[in-house]
């Protein structure tokens, strides 16, 4: 144990720090780190290096080569630099390599060396030039800030939805400040920048001046500044050899340390654990780190060649031409396991549980002696912890084996943290595997999330260790597997060397049915890589059609997607490439193709219906659809013409249309509806009132409304229109009229075809009972009854049934009687339905 803490160096008298080494180097550098621009992205990301060939004197005539590797020296990319010089390199949170360019163009690259995009800073960069720039991080996604030539500043606060701001002007700045940096606050990004010994704070619309609170006097200029991970704090040296750390918003003071050095540092990074109250700063110089803090005496390491520093959100990577190594405060369950002399109820833990080992009688010692402090679940909880931050496998398994030992004689500890422990380490483990090469520590992978990282080994294109950790962790599929299948597939159709057909049946039988993946978005891919028939013979394996049809008709394969979307049976779908194809294709053509197609053209037949009835008449024409065009000119004689004429020519082609159908009834019927609308004009100019529009029966009704008997009687000869309908029609009208002695005349004139009931009824329905009595005479045996009822004369209607010895007229008549006054009737009547039903 005492071995164990010989690379612990104490801050002060409450913080210890280590650094041990994650990976030894074995990358072939040609340049020195000094002499390139060097880039690590953080949460173990990869490293860029681009030879800075354009800041010495004579440039270079060899062109630079962007090499980009894993945090292991692993090469993962290496191309040619053939653009403008760049100034500054960066990497986004999604892991793409920004290469900000001396003309204020930001050039985007994958992380296998694959150009992505490109996006310019602004004319005024442009015209500029640029000095320096910074790429951060907010919590909207990743910026790139810009200083010009003019000592002037440019940011934008994402890349992914660029928005250049222009920050306001520094009163009398005639050169570069001596160091500057961005800070966020309040989700707005800001500039702090050193000029002498004066700083200044630029938001989106002034500038300040700010001055840090406690700072030592003597102070003529600020020589390097570096904000924290988190954005929340601030250090800043000065030439004084002091290093000012506080809040970045610099009105709060944490500690002031002098390290006896006024050279200017290369490099300045924060070095702090989440939730822990230790802050310290990293300062590098060329063959020297220290790390600083609230403490008298700092860490001093020596530095045997190059190196850079990578902050993190717990620590700091340091990685040289041969090793990359990384320093942190060692967490708390750590140092109260291993340090020395320790008590704490986790270091008991670990030596009874060797001593267990040992078959030795001390570890019952050590357990007893844990369990009457009451402090066993507080051991394990220790142990676990503990093992999370180690990253040799040894001792995690070491901590992990005390944690098991403790849990034995506990009844009832919960055991789901010590197996999502063991499940993270084992994927750690796994990811930090020289080949694979992402150093995350525990704090880190859980900051990220596991969804977050498995984007990332899909991004590296390590599809099997993400399946399998997937499969590990029990995933949901939409979530793990088929989502990395989905990404899997996407990268194969970018394999121009092997044919469509090998790689569409190897895509299928690999993803099958697999839930959640989408064949149309791989054949959208497969299309974005010009492998068009590739793309085709993938969308047949796509179960939805309203997946296949867009990307078809994207792809100008517009008759297959009118088959799909036939086969579909979605009208919607079938009715979104009809108007595609209407516009891609001439007229000829189209029509030509809805011919082949009997549902598309029904369809498109009902749309024209709505939208577009010059086309419908064409497409009749076409077809020599004779029925359906004189269809359509009826349609159009009612809905486009108002004028009376041009009415009647439209009809009269609709009958010479339905003659050429051979439907002599249409035909007749259209040409008796010319009459009618002729006639009807001709009565409005002689009678006036309104009769155009009107059918047969309303023009008839209307005329003996107004007293015209004689012309609705020749209307209804010219017509034949049949006498029974004529008397119900003149009835109808009559009795509206209430003109009850034309209807006594109109009844008296001939023998009624209809009979004289509805005469009755007809009386009845207008409330007029004295007239219908004079018509109950009149009606015939088979409906006196019914007539006689109808005028309210029970007991004449009871004689008349019993007379006729009808039992449906005997019930008819006995449902009538309902007073008192028709009790003997009933009587009477129950005795002949009697009789009746006797005999």
């Amino acid at each position: 144990m005492d071995c164990y803490t010989a690379n612990w160096n104490p801050l002060g008298d409450s913080a210890f720090y280590r650094k041990y080494e994650l990976y030894s180097m074995d990358w072939d550098l040609k340049e020195e780190l000094k002499d390139c621009l060097v880039a690590a992205a953080p949460y173990g990301g990869p490293i860029a290096l681009l030879r800075n060939c354009w800041r010495k004197e004579k440039a270079a005539s060899v062109r630079p080569v962007l090499e980009i590797y894993s945090a292991s020296g692993m090469p993962l990319a290496s191309l040619l630099w053939k653009s403008g010089p760049v100034v500054a390199l960066g990497w986004s949170a999604e892991e793409e390599l920004l290469c900000v360019q001396e003309d204020g163009a930001v050039l985007v690259y994958g992380l296998h060396g694959d150009f992505r995009r490109h996006f310019s800073m602004g004319n005024e960069v442009l015209q500029n030039r640029v000095l320096d720039a910074r790429i951060f991080h907010t919590e909207f996604g990743s910026g790139v800030a810009i200083l010009t030539g003019a000592y002037r500043f440019t940011l934008s606060a994402n890349v992914g939805d660029l928005k250049l701001r222009r920050m306001p002007e520094v009163p009398g700045l005639q050169s570069a400040p001596s160091c500057w940096t961005t800070l966020c606050h309040d989700r707005v990004a800001h500039i702090l920048l050193a000029v002498g010994p004066d700083l200044y704070l630029l938001d989106h619309a002034t500038c300040s001046t700010v001055t840090p609170a406690g700072l030592a006097p003597g102070v003529s200029s600020f020589l390097q500044m570096a904000v924290s991970f988190t954005y929340r704090y601030l250090a800043l040296f000065t030439d004084t050899g002091y290093i000012w750390m506080g809040t970045a918003s610099l009105k709060e003071k944490l500690c002031e340390f002098n390290c006896n050095i006024r050279a200017p540092p290369k490099q300045m990074v924060w070095c702090s654990r989440p939730r822990s109250k230790e802050r310290a700063v990293v300062v590098a110089w060329e063959r020297r780190m220290m790390v600083v803090g609230n403490a008298p005496e700092s860490i001093q390491f020596v530095l045997d060649e190059d190196s850079y520093l990578v902050p993190e959100l717990d620590g700091v990577r340091i990685f040289s031409r041969s090793t990359h190594e990384f320093l942190h405060e060692v967490p708390v369950a750590s140092e109260e396991i291993f340090k020395i002399a320790s008590m704490a109820p986790g270091a008991l833990l670990l030596e009874a549980q060797k001593e267990y080992e040992k078959e030795s009688q001390k570890a019952d010692e050590y357990l007893r002696e844990i369990q009457e402090l009451g402090q066993l679940v507080q051991a394990v909880q220790q142990c676990i912890e503990a093992a999370g931050h180690e990253h040799q496998p040894d001792m995690q398994k070491s901590l992990l084996r005390a944690a098991s030992f403790g849990k034995c004689f506990l009844d009832r500890f919960p055991p789901d943290s010590f197996v999502r422990m063991c499940q993270d380490l084992r994927v750690l483990n796994a990811i930090r595997d020289y080949h694979i090469g992402i150093p995350l520590t525990y704090s880190q992978y859980k900051q990220l999330t596991i969804q977050v990282l498995l984007d990332r080994l899909v991004l590296r294109r390590l599809y099997p260790l993400a399946i399998k950790i997937c499969e590990y962790l029990r995933l949901p599929e939409v979530q793990g597997v088929s989502r990395i299948l989905a990404h899997w597939a996407c990268y194969k159709v970018q394999q121009k060397d092997v044919s469509d057909e090998d790689v569409a049946r190897a895509i299928n039988q690999k993803l099958g049915d697999t839930p959640g993946v989408s064949y149309s978005d791989i054949a959208a891919r497969a299309y974005g890589c010009g492998r068009t028939e590739l793309a085709i013979k993938l969308l047949e394996y796509e179960p939805r059609s309203g997946e296949q049809v867009p990307l078809l008709l994207k792809m100008k394969r517009s008759k297959l997607a009118l088959s799909k979307a036939i086969e579909s049976g979605d009208t919607d779908l079938v009715f979104t490439v009809l108007l595609h194809l209407k516009n891609e294709l001439n007229r000829g053509d189209f029509f030509m193709t809805l011919r082949n197609q009997p549902m598309a053209l029904s369809l498109y037949r009902q749309f024209c219906k709505h939208q577009e009835l010059d086309t419908l008449k064409d497409l009749y024409n076409q077809d020599d659809n004779h029925q359906e065009l004189g269809s359509f000119h009826i349609r159009a004689s009612y809905a486009a013409e108002e004028r009376i004429e041009g009415r009647v020519a439209a009809l009269q082609t609709a009958a010479d249309a339905f003659y050429k159908a051979k439907n002599e009834f249409a035909a007749k019927a259209t040409e008796d509806q010319m009459r009618l609308l002729r006639l009807q004009r001709r009565l409005e100019d002689e009678l006036g009132g309104q009769f155009l529009d009107l059918s047969l029966h309303d023009t008839v009704t209307t005329l003996i409304l107004g007293g015209h008997n004689k012309r609705a009687e020749q209307l209804a000869r010219d017509f034949r229109i049949p006498d029974k309908r004529l008397w119900w029609l003149k009835l109808a009208a009559l009795a509206d009229l209430e003109d009850w002695e034309e209807l006594e005349k109109f009844s008296k004139s001939k023998k009624s075809p209809i009979g004289y009931l509805p005469f009755v009824e007809i009386c009845m329905k207008q409330h007029n009972k004295y007239e219908a009595k004079k018509y109950a005479s009149r009606v015939g045996p088979e409906q006196k009854v019914k007539a006689l009822l109808l005028v309210g004369d029970v007991a004449q209607a009871a004689d008349v049934a019993i007379e006729h010895r009808n039992e449906m007229e005997l019930s008819l008549v006995l449902s009538h009687c309902t007073g008192a006054a028709d009790g003997a009737t009933a009587d009477k009547i129950q005795r002949a339905r009697a009789q009746v039903q006797k005999k």
